[in-house]
């Protein structure tokens, strides 16, 4: 859509705000977005995604579902919404959402992952899932974020010779990420000759 250039301006610095974890400036700032352009589904989009980094389950579901009403082809409102039901562990509507941004968005890595991350809860006795994160790792590698799903994924499907060089790679990618903390923890997980996954 074609916005005035205030909006473009308030979209951008909103956006801004929220990479510098000022949520709740942010919101305020898209309200007024919302009061002058109420059909402007980014700004839906955005309010959905700050308040799911303060964790405000319910308002950033309605704000989500306010995006895809004013625009069903809103592949980033559809993901966030996936991802949203992934966080409460509410995998099918998970991989409904997730599915229908990656119709709208086909091969985006982060869709790929948390698409893959959700099939794998939903039914662990699918490959599905699995197939899915190794798609997302073949467009993005070195993610740290699909490798650590991926192995984990593996890790709890018994297959630890695979778990283990994605773990590892990992930790090689940035040791002193809060990934590779996870990556250390699972490989002494593993080490455990007793270790018995779920």
């Amino acid at each position: 859509m074609n916005y005035d250039e205030s909006i473009l301006a308030w979209l951008q610095k909103a956006e801004d705000l929220k990479i510098k974890g000022q949520s709740e400036e942010a919101i305020k700032l898209i309200n007024k977005i919302i009061v002058e352009e109420p059909d402007c589904f980014e700004a839906f989009e955005e309010l959905g995604d700050n308040y799911l980094s303060l964790r405000e389950i319910l308002k950033a579901e309605k704000a989500l579902r306010q995006a895809i009403t004013v625009n069903p082809e809103s592949s980033n409102a559809h993901y966030l919404l996936g991802f949203l039901y992934s966080l409460e562990q509410k995998w099918k509507e998970s991989v409904t959402e997730l599915s229908n941004a990656d119709e709208i968005m086909p091969n985006h890595p982060e869709i790929l992952r948390c698409l893959g991350w959700s099939y794998y809860n939903l039914n662990r006795r699918s490959q599905q899932g699995v197939a899915i994160l190794e798609r997302s790792k073949n467009l993005c590698p070195d993610d740290p974020n699909i490798l650590c799903d991926l192995g984990v994924c593996y890790m709890n499907s018994e297959h630890f010779l695979k778990a283990i060089p994605i773990f590892k790679r990992v930790i090689e990618i940035d040791p002193d990420s809060e990934q590779a903390n996870e990556c250390q923890l699972f490989l002494k997980i593993l080490k455990n000759p007793d270790y018995k996954p779920d």
